[in-house]
């Protein structure tokens, strides 16, 4: 399997995204559960988990890269995914479109970015620090 050039630095992609998420989420938070038409406390989870997975990704990205975090990681971007959809289903009868939009566009992103992650977690490990 060829590999491309850009898959070892999918942990820095996946913590660097999760990270600026974080931080753009965290001061609009109020603002964006009331136009997405979600409770204050759901925003606060998901602003929390961007940070905290950010953080975690970065550190993995910046480390020997142990094949058990790689497909932590991978794994953990996967199930935000069902995350992602199960809040769209809890919270139908008051989301909005861009509630709607935002959740599942960040659930589909961060699924792919798992997948991928797991079809290049040898090239991702072989590229550790």
């Amino acid at each position: 399997m060829t590999v491309p050039t850009w898959a070892s630095r999918l942990p820095w992609i996946d913590g660097g995204g999760g990270l600026v998420v974080g931080l753009v989420l965290l001061p609009l938070r109020g603002w964006l559960a009331d136009l997405h038409g979600l409770p204050l406390e759901v925003m606060n989870v998901t602003v929390a988990a961007n940070l905290i997975y950010g953080t975690c990704g970065l550190l993995l990205a910046a480390s020997a890269r142990p094949m058990p975090a790689i497909v932590g990681l991978a794994l953990a971007n996967i199930a935000w995914l069902f995350v992602c959809l199960g809040l769209v289903a809890t919270h139908a009868d008051t989301l909005g479109l861009t509630g709607v939009l935002h959740l599942g566009g960040e659930g589909v992103y961060v699924g792919v970015l798992g997948a991928v992650e797991l079809r290049y977690r040898h090239a991702i490990r072989r590229a550790g620090a």
